[in-house]
């Protein structure tokens, strides 16, 4: 099969625990792109965090982030932009004022999030070090709903970070049943993430392939996620990192060594190596 597309997550795919691009990932999607293979990200992340690590990898690609509710290019020019109804958005916070956790608005412009006294660490580590820009607005105020009266907002996501398990899955099955207007990611016991009906990373990717003209056999995807899963299981190739979960892992075709281990480089060198350049292809009327 030729492959004309690579997917790529950030956290936990590109980048090595310590929140760094190894110089041999770098390299990797480099030699990708030499050859004439598109190179995107997809992910949860906002649009502006989403463009600094593709900017540190030299991409210039449409990239998928707000886990599929934003594509684009260039910040305000997206070619899909799905988006919580303002009105849904205060009530989904309502709601969820009633829980101990911690509600972020992430907007691709801005982030607005409630002072919690939540005290689980791996919260805070990941409220506080999501990676955004320093140009990308974070605001903390006391009481969200009462801000968004103020000034309404319609995010393409929202994530929240609760302390105990039990009121994610209180919360999750009182919005199940009250609001047919979006989709509930559970990333782990503590952590939920709110997207408008519809929207997933693999929808988001199969969009973009349609954009490009190429289709999801023709496609790669390394992840590490639960959230992965799907891309894994209906592309051409998915590749789950070595430090995925046991169920990540059984969905890809292929497991690349972990994020620590440079596992994205390892993966381009056993693979791409064997594909000609796109250009080639098409001289050769192998491809159209």
């Amino acid at each position: 099969m030729i492959y004309r597309l690579l997917a790529l997550n950030i956290d936990g795919t590109l980048l090595q625990s310590n929140g760094r691009l190894h110089k041999s990932t770098k390299e990797a999607v480099e030699y990708v792109r030499q050859k004439g293979i598109y190179v995107t990200l997809v992910t949860s992340r906002s649009f502006p965090s989403a463009k600094k690590v593709a900017k540190a990898l030299k991409l210039d690609s449409k990239l998928v982030t707000h886990r599929g509710a934003y594509i684009a290019d260039t910040l305000g020019k997206p070619i899909q932009a799905k988006r919580i109804p303002e009105d849904i958005t205060f009530e989904i916070v309502r709601l969820l004022e009633g829980f101990s956790c911690q509600i972020r608005i992430v907007h691709e412009e801005y982030s607005l999030a409630n002072k919690s006294k939540v005290s689980n660490n791996l919260l805070a580590k990941t409220v506080f070090t999501s990676g955004d820009p320093v140009f990308y607005s974070q605001q903390f105020v006391d009481t969200l709903s009462d801000t968004l009266l103020d000034d309404p907002s319609t995010p393409p996501k929202m994530e929240v970070y609760f302390e105990h398990k039990e009121d994610l899955e209180d919360a999750q099955k009182a919005m199940q049943s009250m609001f047919a207007e979006v989709d509930l990611v559970k990333l782990n016991d503590l952590r939920l993430d709110i997207v408008p009906k519809g929207v997933s990373k693999l929808n988001g990717l199969l969009y973009l392939g349609e954009q490009l003209g190429i289709s999801r056999d023709e496609m790669v995807v390394i992840g590490d996620s639960v959230d992965d899963i799907d891309m894994l299981e209906q592309v051409g190739l998915g590749v789950a990192m070595g430090n995925a979960p046991v169920e990540v892992k059984q969905a890809a075709d292929w497991v690349t060594r972990s994020n620590n281990q440079q596992g994205v480089g390892y993966m381009v060198k056993e693979h791409f190596r064997k594909q000609q350049p796109i250009e080639f292809l098409r001289k050769m009327n192998i491809i159209k």
